[in-house]
């Protein structure tokens, strides 16, 4: 059953809170449809799946893509609790996710905004309309709320 809520950063912060009660890094995401109804959503797996690509935006862009029925998820959006880093911004790219909108800025592993700038990049086929900081400081205190545990 194909879920519909108005606000998609919601699921994605449960997603977040989710991963992180599991000791993962707290990040969820989000995919939505071209009538904003949930394709997927998910929160990091690194750990348990000990696979460095699974994080919440691959692990949703793949649910979504299955769910969807191809490969490219034009007129979809990506929802994110952090900017995506290089690779989660590639793969953005690839599916040809028509808007990003993410919450927490990551001036030191971000590709959107920071570092690489992926969808700068001349090499880019696919750029997707960018949101950033949408509830940016909500998901910068569960970021360093879960790293000042962890540090404990």
């Amino acid at each position: 059953m194909t879920q519909h809520l108005s606000d998609p950063m919601e699921l994605a912060f449960a997603a977040a809170q989710a991963a992180g009660a599991r000791g993962e890094i707290p990040v969820g995401a989000v995919v939505a449809g071209p009538a904003g109804e949930i394709l997927a959503v998910s929160g990091n797996e690194v750990e348990a799946r000990n696979d460095p690509t699974a994080h919440a935006e691959i692990l949703a862009l793949r649910a979504a893509a299955a769910k969807y029925g191809s490969p490219r998820l034009e007129n979809c959006e990506l929802i994110v609790t952090l900017e995506p880093c290089a690779m989660c911004a590639t793969a953005a790219s690839l599916a040809r996710i028509k808007r990003l909108v993410y919450a927490a800025y990551d001036p030191k592993g971000g590709g959107v905004d920071h570092g690489p700038r992926i969808f700068t990049q001349s090499t880019c086929h696919h750029r997707p309309e960018v949101v950033g900081g949408v509830q940016a400081e909500r998901a910068e205190t569960l970021l360093k709320d879960f790293f000042a545990t962890l540090r404990k």
